[in-house]
């Protein structure tokens, strides 16, 4: 027999939420791997970093954290974020610090309609939907750049600079990505957002960008739609969306308004990739930490197990991958479905439900 496959893993689960859904992650990453009859295994390294661990330290994550990561395969990350912790120090203590230095600059964020699942979207009733955000990951509005000054000018006085990074090689690289993820889709069409009307330097170049590679596509089709008729094209012509290319703000913005026209922040996953494989990519779910549920075992952990789907995708593990998703449709089609999408499962109960449909489901992909 071959030899097995050690996939070296290293769980963050960090704050609130994040422990469940992680843990539940790993208990379906688990049983897909036992099944594979000794094709692949993990072997998983759990840090304590976040909220907690910076009430003990004074900082989000070990000060070796980076270099400790850099010998994964790759990051199972849960969600970052506590009262005790202002958000921006948060943010950019754990995830953020490990998503810029990881160079992790592309990431995609599916938009899956699930069987049992009752969108708030009318149109999802009798309309196949499905696409994929993807998001620029590295600068854009988030790049860290700015400053806040004149303080001492007294209260009312101070001035805050954020400045939005757009370079020609981030936003080509991004674009991209996003024509070649359209080339292997049904639908072979990139949709840009763009606010290049009233930001006139970084998306002016962005467009300038998108419309030099699309020549290199001339199998995809395309559209370049300003921001906000963007969203009112993610509720009244959904249907006309394969892949969205955005920029790190309105990406973001974007796949938490895809996730609840499916129907819940708890379904939407996540994958921060570091495309040449230079630094290990990061897997999350996209809801936060939950402190009104955190504990309870009541959150649902689709995101969390749907990222997990996209880990193994990402290992070359597509069939595999496969079979994590029709796991979950299969479960939610037989109403295992958890209190934010209208049932009564807990967390284990869902989880559960998914682990016992892969084996019905291996047969299928």
């Amino acid at each position: 027999m071959d030899q097995t496959r050690v996939f070296k893993i290293a769980s963050i689960p960090a704050d609130g939420v994040g422990k469940e859904v992680v843990a539940a992650g790993r208990k379906v990453l688990q049983a897909v791997a036992a099944q594979s009859n000794g094709k692949f295994a993990f072997d998983w390294t759990e840090f304590d970093w976040g909220c907690e661990y910076y009430a003990k330290h004074g900082v989000m994550m070990a000060p070796d954290g980076l270099e400790t990561l850099k010998d994964f395969d790759s990051i199972y990350f849960g969600a970052v974020g506590w009262e005790n912790v202002p958000d921006h120090v948060s943010l950019w203590g754990l995830r953020l610090n490990i998503t810029q230095n990881f160079d992790q600059w592309a990431n995609i964020r599916p938009v899956k309609f699930l069987p049992g699942v009752t969108s708030p979207l009318r149109k999802a009733d009798n309309t196949e939907l499905d696409w994929i955000v993807v998001r620029e990951n590295s600068e854009g509005e988030y790049a860290g750049l700015g400053g806040r000054s004149l303080s001492g000018r007294g209260p009312g006085n101070e001035i805050a600079l954020q400045t939005a990074l757009f370079s020609e090689k981030g936003c080509e690289r991004i674009i991209r990505f996003a024509f070649e993820l359209a080339r292997t889709r049904t639908v072979k069409k990139v949709s840009s957002v763009t606010k290049s009307n009233a930001q006139q330097y970084g998306m002016v170049l962005w467009d300038e960008t998108f419309e030099r590679v699309a020549l290199e596509f001339p199998d995809v089709r395309t559209e370049s739609v300003l921001v906000d008729a963007m969203s009112a094209k993610f509720i009244l012509n959904p249907e006309d969306l394969s892949v969205v290319v955005a920029s790190n703000l309105n990406a973001d913005i974007f796949s938490d308004l895809g996730s609840a026209l499916a129907g819940s922040l708890g379904l939407a996953a996540s994958a921060n990739l570091n495309p040449e494989r230079r630094f290990p990519s990061m897997f999350e779910p996209v809801h936060g930490t939950a402190p009104d549920i955190a504990g309870q075992g009541i959150c649902n952990p689709i995101g969390a197990i749907a990222s997990a789907a996209l880990m193994l995708d990402h290992f070359g593990l597509q069939a595999e991958a496969r079979q994590v998703q029709a796991a979950i449709e299969s479960a939610t089609a037989a109403g295992q479905l958890t209190r934010d999408i209208g049932g009564t499962a807990d967390t284990q109960t869902a989880t559960d439900a998914i682990v016992a449909a892969l084996s019905s489901t291996l047969a299928a992909v």
